[in-house]
């Protein structure tokens, strides 16, 4: 089945490291709806619950690692190392380590990371802005529903 959002049929070629890329017949735009796309993975990325936390967490500036977790409430150091080695690998976030006796490591965005995080900020202060709307409505469902 097409996907809503294009007109035309995805066809997938590979790229020079041999990976499936998804691309559109017409004008090569990569399409994430289909299967194997790799916008797919850079997606879940970015919208997962702690890479959306820690692109929006380093919109506000430069953080070491143990700064970073304290303002991403919640996570663990391995999902943090995780979700940074990911956003780090997709050109979302710098990593500078400097040799330093402690070793001295900040995490901050590129400016695509800054692009992404501006643009999840917005969809975050929409969701936090709803919530009396969202609350109400599960305070609905679950009545409906006995729960």
């Amino acid at each position: 089945m097409e996907s809503p959002a294009r007109s035309t049929q995805a066809a997938e070629r590979t790229d020079r490291a041999g990976s499936a890329v998804c691309v559109d017949a017409e004008d090569l735009a990569y399409d994430v709806f289909a299967r194997g796309c790799p916008s797919r993975g850079t997606l879940e990325h970015v919208t997962g619950r702690w890479g959306a936390l820690t692109l929006g967490a380093l919109h506000d500036g430069t953080f070491r690692f143990n700064e970073l977790r304290r303002r991403v409430d919640g996570v663990s150091e391995k999902m943090l190392s995780q979700t940074l080695h990911a956003l780090e690998r997709d050109g979302l976030v710098h990593r500078d380590a400097q040799p330093t006796n402690p070793p001295r490591v900040d995490y901050t965005l590129t400016p695509l990371g800054r692009e992404v995080a501006e643009r999840l900020l917005a969809l975050i202060t929409f969701v936090e802005g709803h919530m009396d709307d969202v609350l109400g409505a599960r305070g609905r469902y679950d009545e409906t529903r006995g729960a």
